[in-house]
């Protein structure tokens, strides 16, 4: 597909949050780069529009939950990887940088808790008012 095609097909797309990350990181600083890496609990709590839409997930069940890197850098094309000025500039598609054209974040984590339309899951990196677009089961 062509780009022109592509920006055509996008042409008026928006992007609607279904929630937002209530953490104890409330500065970018503050986040681990992974969930795996000593990030603690957050809550989303999802906006009560689409909180119908949490049928059918329990405590335990593995989700994805797809993020809007709000605070990141959309003109960043090139990074040192983890930030080490010692590795090479490495391009952001090969990297897990979220300074990206289209700052998108995916968290592999855990339901722990659900409390009406909030999710109490974890371990993750978002910081507080992080955007969430999306959740997603995590296919086995």
């Amino acid at each position: 597909m062509s780009t022109m095609v592509l920006e055509a097909a996008l042409d008026g797309a928006q992007l609607r949050p279904v929630g937002v990350i209530r953490s104890l990181l409330k500065e970018r600083s503050e986040a681990p780069r992974q969930g795996s890496e000593g990030a603690p609990d957050a809550w989303l709590e999802v906006y009560p529009w689409a909180a119908e839409g949490l049928l059918g997930l329990a405590v335990g069940d593995e989700i994805i939950v797809i993020t809007w890197f709000h605070q990141a850098r959309r003109d960043v094309l090139q990074v040192h990887p983890r930030s080490d000025e010692r590795s090479p500039l490495t391009g952001v598609f090969a990297t897990r940088s979220p300074d990206r054209p289209n700052p998108l974040g995916l968290h592999p984590v855990l339901v722990r808790a659900i409390d009406g339309g909030r999710l109490r899951i974890g371990p993750i990196e978002a910081i507080d008012g992080t955007p969430v677009l999306d959740i997603k089961p995590a296919l086995k």
